[in-house]
């Protein structure tokens, strides 16, 4: 299966509507990421991911004002196929967060080598890459928050250059989120 975005000119209809797209000749089946995510409940192997339409994306406005004018950038510890790799693909984002004179520091989305939610191992396998917190955006990032569990990460990601910590990761309370939040601005300030 090769796993996509699909837009058309009907964005509401293609948005609600999961639907197979193509077969191709190799027998490989297209369909749409809702289809896969929901219907298939992403237990078929991807072979692929497809992100169709970010040549004809844009920032919604005021986003690159944002990401340039900020003090510190956090980049969440979403999916980094399907929404964080998405969002880097729209034109004008990557190069507004390297640009930015503010520091940009990402989440894991991996705790103690297994992604919290969804299904970022599927994806990541199918795109070659391996589901690790030593893993980051990779050159877009300042820093990189990983979770406790993952401490053994840390001499990896520094050695390659970024600015690590290891704190607890798990958005469980107001305050959990808000310890991860001081904990980003720690790393940028030292």
């Amino acid at each position: 299966y090769a796993v996509g975005f699909l837009q058309s000119q009907n964005e509401r209809t293609a948005n609600r509507e999961p639907r197979e797209v193509a077969d191709s000749p190799s027998g490989t089946r297209v369909v749409h990421f809702q289809e896969y995510w929901i219907r298939m409940r992403a237990e078929v192997p991807a072979e692929t991911v497809v992100v169709v339409g970010l040549d004809r994306a844009a920032p919604a406005p005021g986003v690159v004002e944002a990401i340039t004018g900020a003090d510190l950038v956090l980049v969440p510890p979403s999916n980094p196929v399907v929404s964080v790799g998405t969002i880097l693909g729209v034109p004008g984002v990557r190069d507004a967060l390297v640009g930015t004179d503010a520091p940009v520091v990402g989440l894991s989305p991996v705790v103690e080598g297994q992604h919290v939610r969804g299904m970022a191992r599927q994806l990541l396998t199918a795109i070659g890459v391996e589901v690790s917190a030593a893993r980051s955006q990779g050159g877009v990032l300042d820093g990189w928050l990983v979770d406790t569990g993952d401490a053994g990460d840390l001499a990896a990601l520094e050695a390659a250059g970024l600015r690590a910590a290891a704190v607890p990761l798990m958005m469980t309370s107001p305050e959990a989120t808000a310890a991860m939040v001081a904990a980003a601005v720690d790393l940028v300030a030292r």
